[in-house]
């Protein structure tokens, strides 16, 4: 009879070891899928800055004005041109504050928050 310390020849048990062993690892964090955040400009300006935004996210500008904007961000990492009645898509590629204008309407202006 083997006793509980010798080897055993039984090429199932090391790989049921090794199966059990990495179910006990932690696993790696959930990353986020990216989402998709809407900002209607409207009346001159651009509507609120959506929640939650992070690196990688896609941002849909809405043109629902009578005007042509922009949304053009400081950093050159995104210029968005919105005829009237147009929505296109930009993503956010990296994290921090955005400042983004309107290269038309210098008075329009918003601050983007994008978390990592």
């Amino acid at each position: 009879m083997r006793k509980p310390w010798q080897r055993s020849s039984d090429p199932v048990r090391p790989v049921a070891f090794a199966v059990f062993a990495a179910l006990l690892l932690p696993s790696p964090p959930a990353v986020a899928a990216p989402r998709t955040h809407t900002i209607v400009i409207g009346a001159m300006k651009f509507g609120p800055m959506p929640q939650g935004v992070r690196a990688g996210d896609r941002i849909l500008w809405v043109n629902k004005d009578m005007f042509r904007h922009t949304a053009t961000a400081k950093d050159r990492s995104f210029d968005v041109d919105l005829p009237p009645g147009t929505r296109k898509s930009s993503i956010v590629r990296k994290a921090g504050e955005i400042a983004v204008i309107c290269r038309y309407h210098p008075g329009m202006r918003m601050m983007l928050k994008v978390k990592p």
